[in-house]
């Protein structure tokens, strides 16, 4: 109870003089920046440590030079090599801000959906947007389609790598598009995701991203934890049935198997697989869950261009009685904008 009290009294802290301090700019009082100045020296070490470590933004760094300056103690908190990190750091993301064609870090900082196509994103950019995103809390859709390949193989990698527990905390929709991801990236990206990266992401879209069959093998499981997906769309990949089953894997063969993990894609309502490698035996394994009851909420299925027989993918479609397939496709932003309308509601689900 001691410890949750003072974790209490930490955020409630950090509340009140992330406040306070905007009104301590150099343009206020002498006589209100004293009384911050006061208040702040009631506060331990620690708690102090804790506001300046959450006013810390490279995106608007003045926050944390006011804060700082208030007392002595807080200026030892931030000495000049911190303050050289977060004046690069924040030259850093002007410099990528003003490369995608925004005006600046505020454009970028109060942005809700970021749509970036054919910017010449490098891996040193991905990298760069990664380290922002614990501090882009209104950002909903993020989508980079990058198909001149400027990021190389590294970029998705140095992207997921970057994204520490809790990044990205609003974003529904994340969209890769003509970007390597392959195994490495895809295992990278999972690792994100299980250490709290992404926590409301809903649709995922990983298109003509280099995914094979060890690329999907690895992120499937991240995924399968992931039950609030409600869209996986993979299709121009280069992988198979392999890769499929470890995404959806097959019922028990036989009576008395331990059951599969807890999770799984429960939620998901539209899966595109379309120009793929898969084949008769992966559409099996589809057939197979869905007649099993696996992906329950599943209603759009994409199987246009893979190497299944049609017949094997008419199999697919009769195990779920109206399963809709490739002919229905649905709008990335308008689904985002009507999940916004109860994001609340589902922000409790979670």
């Amino acid at each position: 109870m001691a410890w949750i009290m003072s974790e209490l009294r930490k955020c409630i802290a950090i509340y009140f003089f992330f406040h306070m301090i905007r009104s301590s700019a150099p343009h206020r009082s002498r006589a209100r920046r004293a009384r911050v100045a006061m208040a702040l020296s009631t506060l331990s070490g620690d708690e102090q440590g804790v506001i300046l470590g959450q006013l810390r933004n490279a995106l608007e760094p003045r926050l944390v030079m006011y804060f700082s300056s208030a007392n002595k103690e807080l200026r030892a908190l931030l000495p000049p090599a911190a303050q050289q990190q977060l004046r690069a750091d924040y030259e850093e993301a002007t410099a990528l801000c003003l490369k995608v064609g925004m005006r600046g870090c505020k454009e970028l900082r109060e942005a809700t959906e970021v749509k970036w196509t054919d910017k010449g994103l490098s891996a040193a950019d991905l990298a760069t947007l990664a380290k922002l995103g614990s501090v882009l809390p209104a950002l909903v859709v993020l989508w980079l389609d990058e198909p001149s390949g400027s990021a190389g193989p590294d970029g998705v990698s140095r992207l997921a790598e970057g994204l520490v527990a809790g990044a990205l905390p609003a974003v529904v929709l994340l969209s890769l598009d003509g970007m390597h991801v392959g195994e490495a990236g895809a295992s990278a990206l999972a690792a994100a995701l299980d250490r709290g990266a992404l926590p409301r992401l809903k649709f995922l879209t990983l298109v003509n991203a280099a995914i094979g069959d060890a690329a999907l093998a690895a992120l499937a499981p991240a995924l399968r934890r992931r039950p609030a997906l409600a869209r996986l769309r993979l299709y121009d990949n280069p992988f198979g049935d392999e890769g499929l089953a470890a995404l959806v894997p097959p019922p028990p063969p036989v009576a008395g198997t331990p059951p599969l993990p807890a999770g799984g894609l429960k939620k998901l309502e539209e899966l595109d697989l379309e120009n793929t490698l898969i084949s008769d035996a992966g559409c099996a394994t589809l057939a197979a869950a869905l007649s099993s009851g696996d992906l329950p909420t599943l209603k759009k299925l994409h199987l246009r261009d893979i190497l299944a027989s049609a017949e094997a993918k008419a199999a697919v479609y009769e195990a779920r009685a109206g399963l809709e397939g490739a002919e229905v496709v649905t709008d990335d932003e308008d689904e985002v904008e009507d999940e916004g309308e109860d994001e609340d509601d589902w922000g409790e689900e979670e």
